[in-house]
């Protein structure tokens, strides 16, 4: 009896949680034309959507509602650690799966004969229905990005070819490139053999999956090796020993962290040209949805770190870079203080030191440090005068 309980117990909580979740979720109905049924898409809005005025990329995340609370984990997780923004999550629910996602009818006696098909007016009614709608509704950046797996990732595939430049992100977990004997893969090669010019993004992974997929997705690859192009960043990614179900959930890190430019500069591209800096960002506000300017902190960190690794004259490139784009941020000029004194030159040092003083605010976190900078540089001077 008490075992009974436990479980009723589990089964309510489980329940209010999954109910909790539902009312996270904008739950939206449209009346399609082009599919001629009424079709159903559920959005999760960032935590501060309405706190805001900000317009966010926009993920389309086939094959329903179920995905979003692992997206929402990961992409949460990358978004604390600046390698994400915000984004608002599109999840469209299903109402016959294989005829939306299968662009041919399948003949393949391996899967189910006749069906299929449908992909050309499913990615018509995303295109003309479902996005126009979303657009309408809600704040968003002209970012989008498409995610699916199995079937869902074979009609990502498609819509890179079908519609290019309509997602800026086309994910594909394990796609089930098997269905019609192949012929997405055939499609593939002669869509490649084009040297499609739109610059795009994708991503593809497997598991362990075996015959009759394994072959196809290797042909598949082998394709997009042949077929180098430019205009596509292409990342595979291989999960021996997870099976077909849970790719999604082996490659959702590294297929968001991959796509979205971070906010922290890699240090390994640091030049004296402070607009390869500029240029980073430019794109990151492009793809983000934000401002563009440099973080102040992130170039400043860079600043110390090259001055630790004994070059002062890129550091000190990097904090006047910094303050000339933070001009009125006390700790921008800081870090001028910090090279100007680490040159010797402590009468610029203590010139910086002022300026940054006079335009702290006092409930600055550090403002007792800038009044403590002046004074400590003020005693430096006074002392090598003496000894002088």
């Amino acid at each position: 009896m008490e075992y009974l309980r436990y479980l009723m117990t589990v089964a309510v909580c489980l329940i209010a949680s999954f109910a909790s979740q539902a009312k996270e979720y904008d739950s939206v109905t449209l009346d399609s034309e082009v599919l001629n049924e009424q079709r159903q898409y559920q959005v999760l809005l960032p935590e501060d959507y309405s706190a805001t005025s900000q317009h966010y990329p926009v993920i389309y995340r086939l094959d329903g509602a179920g995905n979003i609370p692992l997206m929402k984990e990961v992409l949460g997780r990358l978004r604390e650690g600046n390698a994400a923004p915000d984004v608002i999550i599109v999840a469209i629910e299903n109402t016959d799966r294989l005829r939306d996602m299968y662009p041919t009818v399948n003949q393949d006696r391996n899967g189910p004969v006749g069906v299929g098909g449908g992909a050309e007016k499913f990615l018509a009614f995303i295109e003309q229905e479902l996005i126009p709608d979303v657009e309408k509704r809600y704040r968003t950046h002209s970012t989008r990005i498409i995610a699916g797996a199995s079937a869902g990732g074979v009609f990502s595939l498609y819509a890179l070819q079908q519609s290019p430049g309509l997602f800026d992100a086309h994910i594909a977990y394990s796609p089930a490139v098997w269905w019609n004997a192949g012929a997405m893969v055939e499609r593939t090669k002669q869509w490649l053999s084009t040297q499609p010019a739109k610059s795009t993004y994708v991503y593809m992974n497997m598991g362990n999956e075996g015959l009759p997929m394994r072959p196809y997705y290797d042909e598949l690859l082998t394709a997009f090796s042949a077929h180098k192009n430019r205009h596509i960043k292409l990342v595979v990614e291989q999960h021996p020993g997870v099976s077909h179900g849970l790719t999604s959930a082996a490659g959702i890190f590294n297929a968001y962290q991959s796509f979205f430019l971070s906010k922290e500069f890699a240090r390994e591209n640091v030049t004296a040209d402070m607009q390869v800096i500029d240029s980073y960002y430019r794109q990151l506000g492009e793809q983000w949805g934000i401002e563009h300017t440099p973080p102040e902190a992130t170039v400043r960190q860079l600043g110390y770190y090259f001055d630790w690794q004994q070059q002062p004259e890129l550091a000190m490139t990097l904090f006047k870079h910094n303050m000339s784009h933070h001009p009125l941020n006390p700790d921008a000029i800081s870090g001028v203080v910090y090279g100007y004194e680490g040159q010797g030159n402590l009468d610029q040092a203590l010139n910086f030191a002022r300026k940054a003083l006079a335009v702290a605010a006092k409930d600055h976190p550090y403002y007792d440090y800038f009044v403590e900078n002046v004074a400590r540089l003020e005693n430096k001077i006074k002392e090598t005068e003496k000894a002088e």
